[in-house]
């Protein structure tokens, strides 16, 4: 299935009209089914799928690494897609009991919100960037969404890992194209440790919940952060900046990771 279709519209302009050819994105549920099992829905632009469910159940502590999946096939034209693998039941039982609606675009579950049931580790490390570094990175970022060019209809993420690697997630839901963009990379055996996020929207606290669970050192956007996504830095080390624009930007919490002037 294609992300896209296109369709005539009427486009309004200087008090006249016309009609034109729009490019549409396409929204999808998939439904994420492990060892038989149905884990979840979401809803979700058709592509990368795999990499979305690969983000995902990692950011949910389900499996601990890529290589506990033993298969990964996506059925019902994309729709759908069935894992097999070694799982932590305890995090697919709590996922169950404890999931709520998170705040992001669209409609997914996450048991990884009170800042006091997170079960990640606190960042450490001695990564330091330069300020410019994320600046440029920030600036060329819209530039490298083809969905987003296409269609300024969703969200985006990137992860960058240096300057020869990088990866790009784009879905309607801010939190999918953050599991996708992480998704890419573990798919390939890539170490995220000394990497850096950027996400298109606000600073949620799922989405930071999902930085830490990931252990990525540094999450940065062109908006703001919510109180929650604040305390869930503070407590776990991570560099959360916002409103990256030119250069400037905000820098929430844990300032030393950010080398500025440089």
């Amino acid at each position: 299935m294609e992300p896209t279709f296109s369709t005539t519209i009427t486009k309004v302009k200087n008090s006249g009209h016309f009609l034109c050819e729009d490019t549409l994105v396409r929204e999808i549920k998939l439904e994420i089914i492990v060892n038989a099992e149905r884990v979840g829905a979401m809803m979700c632009t058709p592509v990368d799928q795999e990499a979305l469910a690969v983000g995902y159940l990692m950011s949910e502590n389900i499996i601990d690494s890529v290589k506990d999946i033993q298969s990964m096939v996506l059925d019902n034209e994309g729709m759908q897609i069935e894992i097999t693998a070694r799982t932590r039941q305890d995090a697919l039982k709590r996922l169950g009991t404890a999931g709520i609606i998170v705040s992001g675009c669209g409609k997914s579950s996450t048991a990884n919100i009170d800042p006091e049931s997170i079960n990640a580790k606190v960042i450490e490390g001695d990564l330091c960037i330069d300020s410019t570094l994320l600046f440029d990175q920030m600036g060329q970022f819209y530039t490298e969404c083809p969905l987003y060019e296409q269609t300024g209809c969703v969200h985006t993420a990137k992860l960058y890992i240096d300057e020869e690697h990088s990866f790009i997630g784009e879905d309607i839901a801010q939190h999918n194209a953050l599991d996708k963009a992480i998704g890419k990379a573990l798919l390939l055996h890539t170490d995220i440790s000394r990497s850096f996020l950027m996400v298109s929207g606000r600073l949620s606290s799922e989405m930071v919940a999902k930085a830490v669970m990931h252990q990525i050192p540094i999450l940065a956007s062109r908006t703001a952060s919510t109180c929650l996504g604040l305390m869930i830095a503070e407590k776990f080390g991570l560099t959360l900046i916002g409103f990256v624009r030119g250069e400037r930007m905000n820098i929430y919490r844990h300032p030393q990771r950010i080398r500025i002037g440089a």
